[in-house]
């Protein structure tokens, strides 16, 4: 297995989890400090601390000091275009399952959709 594939398969156990996700759109709009970070979400301070120490880990984002405080960035905005893709996807999957149950709602009851379209 190529090492860009095992890279891959990291980055995305890591945002594999909701609050980093939403950290991540919060941190696409401009950085931010940790405090207003973890209002703007409704999250604990500690508890967004402890993402973005994650989200750093992997490369994801990055801190810049700015005095006493501590904002964080993404450090490649492409990274929102590869969740923008996935969530599209994802969009896509459902709007098929919905329309799926839409049809199978309509047909009766003991009548295959096949044998409905006949």
């Amino acid at each position: 297995m190529d090492e860009i594939t095992i890279l891959q398969a990291e980055i995305l156990k890591t945002l594999a989890s909701p609050r980093r996700l939403e950290i991540l759109h919060a941190l696409a709009r401009g950085p931010i400090e940790v405090g207003r970070l973890a209002e703007a979400i409704g999250a604990t301070q500690p508890n967004v601390s402890q993402h973005l120490g994650v989200l750093r880990a992997a490369g994801i984002v990055e801190a810049e000091r700015d005095g006493r405080e501590v904002r964080y960035r993404l450090t490649d905005p492409d990274v929102m275009v590869a969740c923008g893709v996935m969530r599209g996807v994802l969009e896509r999957r459902l709007t098929r399952l919905g329309e799926m149950a839409s049809i199978g709602a309509a047909t009766p009851a003991g009548v295959s959709s096949i044998a409905a379209s006949r």
